[in-house]
């Protein structure tokens, strides 16, 4: 508990106010092409088989304590789910569990499905 009390107090004006938790799409893809980045989907199982993306490692919010081995500590963490409530409680304990680079993708899932047109495959692939 020590550990979460000390993250509570980190999250002052400046945490808020500087959004340095956050990152958008374009950044998250730039670094996840670098191969710095992990994109981690929080998501409920059927909220997946309705929508899935193919370069995200899918782990439910409440599989997350289970599956902590899963996520790489030495990249950068992208969480998202479909309104960032879920993926800011992931944060939340991925930095109790010591990860230290860890990101909420701004962008909406619709966002997302948007970036990935033609021109933008057919460039990166």
């Amino acid at each position: 508990m020590e550990k979460f009390d000390d993250l509570m107090k980190e999250f002052d004006l400046d945490f808020f106010g500087g959004g340095k938790h956050k990152i958008n799409l374009e950044k998250a893809m730039e670094l996840y092409r670098e191969g710095k980045a992990t994109f981690i989907d929080v998501r409920t199982d059927e909220e997946v088989e309705c929508v899935s993306l193919g370069f995200v490692t899918h782990i439910p919010v409440q599989q997350i304590p289970e599956r902590l081995s899963e996520i790489p500590k030495d990249k950068t963490v992208i969480l998202f789910c479909f309104s960032a409530t879920r993926a800011t409680i992931v944060y939340t304990y991925l930095k109790v569990n010591e990860f230290k680079d860890v990101k909420i993708l701004t962008n909406t899932l619709a966002d997302i499905a948007g970036f990935f047109k033609p021109g933008y495959v057919l460039k990166n692939r």
